[in-house]
C-alpha cells in the first residue's frame, strides 16, 4: 500500500468560477492586456495555466525562469481574477530527454514513443521523477505563497502506459510485495494451465494480448499504483508551501480505464475532469453521469477544468455545437456538482498540433461567435453565484462503479458488444430521464445506509467485504438491485467455485444456472412490462421460498424458453432483485420506474416534459433550488405546483411558464 501524503482539508472558496486555459508563453507580453481586458468581459472569475510550460520555466536543468508567470498572476489578480496552476509535467522538455533518453517510455508493441508525442514519459522513471521534485518544489516554493493562487492541478490527463524492462522490473516487485510467495501467486492464478507456473519472480511478462485473468487484473492495478506514487512525489512536493485553503487536484478523464480513478483521488484535496463532446451534440443522459461519476470520486462537487469552446479536433469529423449548446452544457455541469466551469482554450496556437481545436479567441486575437456566448455565461454566474455555490444534490439512489470488475469483463466481454460502462449507464439513464438524482461511487463504499436505493451493474468481483457490506444494507431495509454478470470472481479475476452470484447468492435467494451471449435478442415478459434482451441473458433458478419471479424469458434458444429472467427475494425489512436481462430500452424505463415506485423516491415537484432536465440541489443556507434546463431546439413548458422566482431573468412565475429552446432557469421559492 502506497503511504499517505499529508492530508488537507482544502475546500474551493464558495464562489462559481467561469474561466480559461490560458497560455500566456505563446505570446508577446504586449498581447497580455488585450487577453485580460477581454476576459473581464467575458466574465472570467479564474484562470488556468502553466500545465505545458516546462521549458519556458525551467530552461536549462535548475535554472528557473519564474518572472512572466509572476506577471500574468499579478495581472490577472489586478483584474479580478485568481489564478490555477499546473504543475507543466506532462510534457518533459527537450533538453532533459537528451541528457536522460531512457525516460522515454515504450509502447505495448515494443517501440520507444518519441519526444514530442505527449505524456513522453515513464511513469517509474527515477530519472523522470528526480527532475518532476525538482521543478515541483521550486514552484511550489516560489508560487505556493502568492494568495492570488487558489489551487494546483498535478500534470495533465494521466494517460500513457509504459512497457518498458524498468517497469517489467517495478511490476515484479509489486507482485513480490503483493503475494509474497510464488506458491500463493500460482496457485491464485490457477498457472497450472497452459502451464504458466512460475519457479522466479524475473519470469512474469507484462500482459500483452489474451493472457492469464489474474496477471492482466494485477497489471491493471500495478499502472494504479504507479501513477499513486508518482502523484504522491507531486503532492509531497507542493503541499508543505501551500497556505491552508490552497487545493490540489487533477484533471482526469471521463470513464479513461487505465487506472482506479477512486485510488488516485484518495490523496487529492478535490476531484476535476476534462469534458469533450467530440462528435455529434450533447446527451445529457449519459452525460450527467459522467459528471456524477467525477463527483462521486470524494463524494463531493468537482471542478470541470476542461471542456469545449464549441469544437475539438481530434474525432474524424468535428462539428460545432449549436447555438446555445454550449451554455446548456455549462448549467448541466453546474446541476450536476461542478463549481467551476473552464474552457480549453482561450487561443488558438499558431503552431503545434492542437491548431484547429477550438478556442474562445481565433489566431488574430478576435472573439469567435461562441465568445458571446460565454459571456452570456459570465453574466448568469456572476447573478446566481452566491446562491449556488457550495449546493450539493442530495441523493437517495447509489450506482456502484468498480474498476476491477470492469477490467475483468473488457479482457473476457464473451460478447463483443458488452460493455462495462454501457451497461451501467443503462441503467442510469432512466434515472435521469425520472429526473432522480443518482450518485455513483465506489462499490467499496462501507455504509450505503443513506440510499433507499443501491444498483450493482455488473458486479464481477466480489469478496467477503463487499459482500458484507451490502448484506447490511439489504438487512436494515435497502432495495439492492444486482445484474447479470454480478458475483462470477474473486479479488484475483479467478471464478469461484460456485454458480452466480457467488457470494451473493443466498441474500440474493438465486442461482445462475447458465449464462449466454445472445446472438438474437430474446423475449421478456416481466409482471408490469413486456421487451427483449439483447446481448446476454442468464437463466436464474430460485432457491428458497423468499424469492418470486418478475419475469420470464419467451420463446427463444430452447434453454431460455419460459425461464425466470428476473427476481425478487425479500431478506428481513429489505429486498434484493437480480437482473439477469440486458433489456431494451423502453422496458428498462419501465422496470427502473418502477423500482423507484416501489420506494417511494421523491421526484422534484417541478415537472417538465421529456428533453428538460430538472436537478435539485440544496446549497449551505438550505436553500433548496432547481434548476430547469432545456436540452431541445425547441421550447419547453415547465410547470411549478407554487410560485417560483426565477433568478436568471428576475421574474417570478406562477403554475405554467415556458423554456426557450435551449433555455435555462434557475428556480427557488419567493420569501
Amino acid at each position: 500500500m502506497t503511504d499517505q501524503p499529508p492530508k488537507a482539508n482544502n475546500t474551493p472558496p464558495a464562489r462559481l468560477h467561469l474561466g480559461a486555459a490560458y497560455y500566456p508563453e505563446h505570446w508577446p507580453a504586449e498581447r497580455w492586456p488585450e487577453d485580460v481586458r477581454l476576459m473581464q468581459e467575458a466574465g472570467f472569475t479564474v484562470v488556468r495555466m502553466a500545465e505545458f510550460a516546462w521549458s519556458t520555466l525551467e530552461p536549462t536543468a535548475s535554472e528557473f525562469n519564474f518572472d512572466w508567470l509572476d506577471r500574468a498572476i499579478t495581472m490577472f489578480a489586478d483584474a479580478g481574477m485568481v489564478s490555477v496552476l499546473g504543475t507543466p509535467t506532462a510534457a518533459p522538455p527537450a533538453w532533459l530527454i537528451q541528457q536522460h533518453p531512457d525516460i522515454l517510455p515504450f509502447d505495448e508493441k515494443g517501440r520507444q514513443v518519441q519526444f514530442g508525442n505527449r505524456t513522453h514519459f515513464c511513469v517509474n522513471s527515477l530519472e523522470f521523477h528526480a527532475a518532476v521534485q525538482r521543478i515541483v518544489t521550486a514552484m511550489g516554493e516560489h508560487f505556493g505563497p502568492n494568495r492570488h493562487v487558489i489551487g494546483w492541478q498535478v500534470d495533465n490527463e494521466y494517460s500513457r502506459v509504459c512497457y518498458c524492462d524498468r517497469c517489467q522490473r517495478r511490476f515484479q516487485e509489486y507482485l513480490q510485495e503483493k503475494f509474497e510467495s510464488l506458491d500463493a501467486l500460482n496457485e491464485r492464478w490457477s498457472t497450472r494451465y497452459w502451464s504458466q507456473t512460475y519457479t522466479d519472480w524475473a519470469q512474469i511478462p507484462l500482459p500483452i494480448g489474451l493472457h492469464n485473468p489474474g496477471l492482466r487484473l494485477a497489471f491493471k492495478q500495478f499502472v494504479t499504483e504507479s501513477y499513486r506514487r508518482y502523484q504522491k512525489l507531486q503532492l509531497d512536493a507542493l503541499r508543505p508551501h501551500l497556505p491552508p485553503g490552497v487545493w490540489v487536484t487533477h484533471n482526469f478523464m471521463n470513464w479513461f480505464d487505465a487506472f482506479d480513478h477512486y485510488a488516485l483521488t484518495e490523496d487529492l484535496d478535490l476531484a476535476s475532469w476534462d469534458w469533450y463532446v467530440g462528435t455529434g451534440h450533447l446527451d445529457y443522459l449519459a452525460a450527467g453521469a459522467a459528471h456524477d461519476l467525477v463527483r462521486g470520486f470524494k463524494q463531493k462537487n468537482f471542478w470541470l477544468i476542461e471542456t469545449q469552446p464549441n469544437h475539438v479536433n481530434w474525432r474524424p469529423v468535428n462539428n460545432t455545437l449549436n447555438k446555445g449548446e454550449g451554455r446548456v452544457m455549462a448549467w448541466h455541469a453546474v446541476a450536476h456538482g461542478a463549481e467551476a466551469v473552464l474552457y480549453w482554450q482561450w487561443r488558438s496556437a499558431l503552431g503545434g498540433q492542437e491548431q484547429y481545436h477550438g478556442t474562445l479567441i481565433d489566431p488574430s486575437g478576435q472573439p469567435r461567435p461562441f465568445y458571446s456566448e460565454v459571456q452570456r455565461l459570465g453574466r448568469e454566474f456572476a447573478k446566481v453565484s452566491h446562491l449556488l455555490a457550495g449546493a450539493t444534490t442530495d441523493a437517495r439512489v447509489a450506482i456502484l462503479n468498480d474498476y476491477n470488475s470492469r477490467w475483468s469483463i473488457q479482457a473476457q466481454p464473451h460478447h463483443q458488444d458488452f460493455d462495462y460502462v454501457a451497461h451501467l449507464v443503462h441503467y442510469y439513464k432512466p434515472l435521469a430521464a425520472l429526473n432522480i438524482p443518482v450518485d455513483i461511487i465506489s462499490a467499496d463504499v462501507q455504509d450505503l445506509s443513506r440510499y433507499r436505493l443501491v444498483f450493482a451493474p455488473a458486479l464481477m468481483l466480489i469478496n467477503q467485504r463487499r459482500a458484507e457490506v451490502l448484506t447490511e444494507y439489504v438487512e436494515y431495509g435497502g432495495r439492492l438491485v444486482l445484474t447479470a454478470r454480478t458475483g462470477m470472481k474473486d479479488d484475483d479475476n479467478a471464478l469461484w467455485p460456485m454458480r452466480q452470484p457467488g457470494l451473493l447468492a443466498e441474500l440474493a435467494g438465486v442461482e445462475v444456472e447458465e449464462y449466454f451471449a445472445l446472438d438474437e435478442p430474446v423475449p421478456v415478459k416481466g409482471n408490469w412490462f413486456e421487451g427483449y434482451s439483447h446481448q446476454w441473458a442468464e437463466l436464474l433458478n430460485l432457491t428458497d421460498k423468499l424469492g418470486a419471479a418478475i419475469a420470464h424469458y419467451g420463446p427463444a434458444n430452447g434453454w431460455l424458453d419460459d425461464q425466470l429472467a428476473i427476481t425478487v427475494r425479500s431478506h428481513k425489512s429489505g429486498l434484493v432483485y437480480y437482473v439477469g436481462t440486458y433489456l431494451d430500452e423502453a422496458a428498462q424505463y419501465a422496470l427502473l420506474e418502477r423500482f423507484t415506485q416501489t420506494v417511494k423516491l421523491s421526484r422534484p415537484r417541478i415537472t417538465a416534459p421529456q428533453g428538460v432536465e430538472i436537478r435539485t440541489l440544496v446549497n449551505p443556507d438550505k436553500t433548496e433550488i432547481w434548476l430547469a434546463i432545456n436540452h431541445q431546439r425547441t421550447g419547453k413548458i415547465v410547470e411549478s405546483p407554487w410560485p417560483v422566482l426565477e433568478h436568471l431573468s428576475g421574474k417570478t412565475f406562477e403554475g405554467k411558464f415556458k423554456l426557450a429552446p435551449y433555455g435555462v432557469a434557475v428556480l427557488t421559492r419567493p420569501d
